[in-house]
């Protein structure tokens, strides 16, 4: 798929969904990509760690990496096109932070008024992966019912400032707006 005409797309999907893969493929034709990378690495989880390899690994050389950075901050600098991949990981970087797993819902909601702010006023293009959790069992834990809950309300605030909205089930796009 060729690059989107929209400005802001967010691209929501489950685990091994495809949703990574769908949005790297919406800036394929842009000359220069500035790749936001939520994702905190532990040296310990060799899983995980094979996970990041392979995002890194499908990049084309000419993108440029900003890892572990506050999305927020990166998105007041413009730049060609952004893609910001993925929320889920920022979120629970800013609820481990906030030290907020035990404390009620919307702690983290400075952190994710600010992110709102800053796709919504963001004019380059820009494609932001986020997971779909919510549409699962209801997680048997109170930090799995509050990230649900977090990301659920999140991922509603990004698609309405977004342009456009995709979700990804078994690698298949599907147009939400």
């Amino acid at each position: 798929m060729a690059a989107s005409t929209s400005v802001r797309t967010l691209v929501l999907g489950g685990a091994r969904s495809g949703k990574s893969a769908f949005a790297e493929n919406l800036l394929a034709d842009a000359p220069s990509v500035r790749y936001l990378a939520t994702a905190v690495l532990d040296p310990d989880d060799h899983d995980f760690a094979d996970r990041i390899a392979l995002h890194r690994g499908r990049r084309p050389a000419h993108w440029s990496t900003v890892e572990n950075s506050e999305p927020a901050t990166v998105l007041a600098e413009p730049a060609t096109a952004t893609l910001l991949d993925d929320i889920g990981t920022w979120l629970t970087a800013r609820l481990d932070a906030r030290a907020a797993w035990d404390s009620p819902r919307g702690t983290v909601a400075p952190d994710c008024d600010a992110l709102v702010g800053a796709v919504a006023a963001y004019r380059e293009q820009l494609v932001i992966v986020s997971p779909e959790v919510g549409m699962g069992v209801i997680p048997a834990t109170r930090s799995g019912r509050l990230f649900r809950d977090e990301i659920g309300t999140l991922n509603q605030r990004l698609a309405h400032v977004c342009d456009e909205a995709f979700l990804i089930v078994a690698g298949l796009p599907i147009r939400l707006k």
